[in-house]
């Protein structure tokens, strides 16, 4: 029972990996020639057909072909293996470019925020510089303040140690000291509106990174392209590469071995044996030589004749 099931796997996986690689090959060259896109997919169903075709009749009439048609077949059947891979080719480089397309639209984006970002945390930086300068000059002027509210000098005239207040100095301290603080509090809204602004744009380009669908397509590529040092584009042209280099040869093979399996289905004819010639046997003539008449010597003596019976037998002596 297996080995007659077995046949019709072959064969309906030939099918299966036949009908899909004519399907993508057969998409891909209509996308390659748009203007004629019917007449395209006409003529390439019919060669995807006569490649099936050849490849048994090959296999089943390799000896009785001759020796010209054989070869123009073989011949034509591997451009067709060619023609079915450089169209399995377009079909995915296609694919694969429009997903690329996305992507660069999202890198762009993303690239765009994340200049935006470096534009902000610029800000940020030189708003920090300037609130550490204004603490700075803040803490000169409290410092200059306390000390500077009365100043002691010594009297000539009378030796004695004279108190006086900087009425003037104080007033311009405290006015300097209050427009310091008062610009501090400028630069603290300043690196905090910064602050919102990277948080902001952070959660934009991670919201722009995410996205499920790329993501999902390119997310392998993007490691793979990584982890080897090579570009995304390199990366995917391996790919196909070895997908064409399997699949329509593996259609191919396996009709090849469906018919194989096929013809271990037929029974064995055994060619009848012919009857075996045999030779008559000819006794071989045998010629008897005459015999000489008996001569009698007439001194012999006489002979006598005796007959003796022995089990129904007659027995003659002389």
């Amino acid at each position: 029972m297996k080995q007659k099931v077995f046949p019709f796997l072959i064969a309906l996986s030939a099918l299966a990996v036949s009908a899909s690689a004519a399907f993508y090959s057969i998409t891909g060259l209509s996308k390659l020639f748009a203007g004629a896109s019917t007449e395209v997919i006409i003529m390439a169903s019919s060669l995807e057909a006569a490649k099936l075709v050849i490849a048994s009749l090959l296999y089943q009439y390799w000896d009785k072909l001759g020796k010209l048609l054989r070869t123009y077949l073989t011949i034509a059947l591997l451009v067709l293996i060619g023609i079915t891979s450089a169209g399995i080719y377009g079909f995915l480089s296609a694919a694969y470019q429009e997903t690329a397309s996305k992507a660069s639209v999202v890198d762009k984006e993303t690239q765009v925020y994340k200049v935006k970002k470096e534009r902000f945390e610029q800000s940020k930086t030189d708003y920090t510089t300037e609130k550490q300068r204004l603490d700075n000059d803040i803490s000169q002027l409290r410092g200059a303040l306390a000390t500077s509210s009365t100043t002691q000098s010594v009297d000539v005239k009378t030796g004695q140690i004279v108190t006086r207040a900087n009425n003037a100095n104080r007033k311009t301290f405290e006015a300097q000291l209050n427009s310091a603080i008062q610009n501090k509090q400028i630069v603290d809204d300043k690196i905090v509106a910064a602050n919102d602004s990277i948080t902001a744009l952070d959660m934009k380009i991670l919201e722009i990174e995410s996205k499920a669908e790329l993501a999902g397509e390119l997310g392998p590529l993007k490691y793979i392209s990584k982890l080897t040092g090579k570009p995304m584009d390199q990366i995917i042209n391996w790919f196909l590469l070895v997908i064409i280099f399997v699949f329509d040869p593996l259609a191919i093979c396996l009709v090849i071995a469906a018919n194989i399996a096929f013809n271990q289905l037929k029974p064995k004819i055994t060619p009848e044996a012919s009857p075996k010639e045999y030779e008559i046997y000819t006794p071989p003539v045998v010629v008897e030589e005459p015999k000489p008449d008996l001569y009698i010597h007439p001194s012999a003596p006489l002979i006598k004749k005796i007959n003796r019976e022995k089990d129904d037998t007659t027995i003659t002596y002389y």
